[in-house]
C-alpha cells in the first residue's frame, strides 16, 4: 500500500527505534510503500526511489488520492504554512526545502497560495517559496539542466553535516547530491556508489562536466567545473556543505579526497 510522509521531516532508520542508525530522511508528501515488516508501531517501508528503512507508523498517512493532485515543491529553505493568508496569522507547520504541497484552486491575495498538506490540513503559504515539482526531468537543454542542478546544490552551502540527512537542517554527502538532482526529477541512488538500475553511469574524470558526480570511497560530491566540487563533509573545519578543489595549487585542495578518487559519474548519455 502507498503512504505519504505526514511530518515535515521523517527519518528512516536501519532498524526499529530511534536509537538505530539514521539511514535516510523523507520530506512531507514523499511516498513510500509497505509495510514490508512490522515491529510494534514501527514499519519497514520502501521509498519511491527504492531505499528501505524503518519509520513510526504515526509519521505516515495513506495516500488517498493526494498524489493525483497538482503539487509544488518547497524551494526556499523553509516555508511556513499559515491558517489564513496573512503573515500575522498562526503557523500550522513549517515545511522544509524539498517538501511537497498540493495546490488548491482558491483565489488568494497576491503572492499567496492555498495548499493541501499530505496529512489533510489546509493552509496558506507564500507562492514565491514554492517551485514546480518534476517527477521526470524537465525539457531543457543539457547545459540548462546542468546549471539548474548546480544552482539547487549551491542553495545548501553552509548547511551542517548530518548523517542520513536530506534537508536544510543537515545533509550527508549523498543526501546533498540526491537533493541537487531531485528538483529536476532525477532520482539518484541514495548512497555514495554507482548502482545498476539508477541513472548515474561511470565516466572518465576528463569527461566530467558541471552537475556530474565524483565518487570516493564512502563519499560523493557534485562537480562544479574547473576542478572544483561541492560536497557535504564532516571534516573538522568544514562540518557541512562546502566547495573544495582537485587542484593541488588551489587553496581549497583536499589531498585526502583527491588521492582516493574512484570515478566520475553522469546521468546524461555517455558521449553527449
Amino acid at each position: 500500500m502507498r503512504y505519504l510522509a505526514a511530518t515535515p521531516l521523517c527519518p528512516l532508520y536501519a532498524a526499529s527505534g530511534t536509537e538505530a542508525e539514521r539511514v535516510d530522511e523523507i520530506l512531507t508528501g514523499w511516498p513510500v510503500t509497505g509495510p514490508e515488516a512490522r515491529e510494534g508501531d514501527w514499519w519497514q517501508v520502501r521509498t519511491h526511489y527504492g531505499y528501505s528503512g524503518w519509520v513510526r507508523q504515526s509519521w505516515l498517512v495513506p495516500d488517498e488520492g493526494w498524489t493525483a493532485l497538482p503539487r509544488m515543491v518547497v524551494t526556499a529553505p523553509f516555508a511556513d504554512v499559515l491558517v489564513r493568508p496573512a503573515v500575522e496569522e498562526p503557523v500550522l507547520v513549517t515545511l522544509l526545502r524539498g517538501g511537497l504541497a498540493a495546490l488548491l484552486p482558491e483565489p488568494c491575495p497576491e503572492g499567496w497560495q492555498k495548499v493541501l498538506l499530505s496529512d489533510g490540513r489546509q493552509g496558506y503559504t507564500k507562492r514565491g517559496l514554492l517551485g514546480q515539482y518534476h517527477e521526470t526531468a524537465p525539457e531543457l537543454s543539457e547545459e540548462a539542466l546542468r546549471a539548474r542542478v548546480v544552482e539547487r546544490a549551491k542553495g545548501y552551502l553552509g548547511v551542517q553535516y548530518r548523517w542520513g540527512g536530506k534537508s536544510p537542517m543537515g545533509l550527508d554527502c549523498s543526501g546533498l547530491t540526491f537533493m541537487a538532482w531531485f528538483f529536476s526529477g532525477v532520482l539518484l541512488y541514495r548512497d555514495a556508489k554507482i548502482v545498476e538500475g539508477y541513472p548515474a553511469r561511470a565516466i572518465p574524470l576528463e569527461d566530467c562536466k558541471p552537475a556530474d558526480l565524483l565518487y570516493f570511497p564512502g563519499h560523493i560530491a557534485l562537480y562544479l567545473g574547473e576542478g572544483r566540487y561541492l560536497h557535504a563533509t564532516a571534516k573538522a573545519g568544514s562540518d557541512g556543505v562546502v566547495v573544495n578543489s582537485l587542484d593541488p595549487a588551489h587553496p581549497d585542495y583536499r589531498a585526502d579526497l583527491a588521492g582516493q578518487l574512484i570515478t566520475a559519474g553522469t546521468v546524461f548519455p555517455i558521449g553527449s
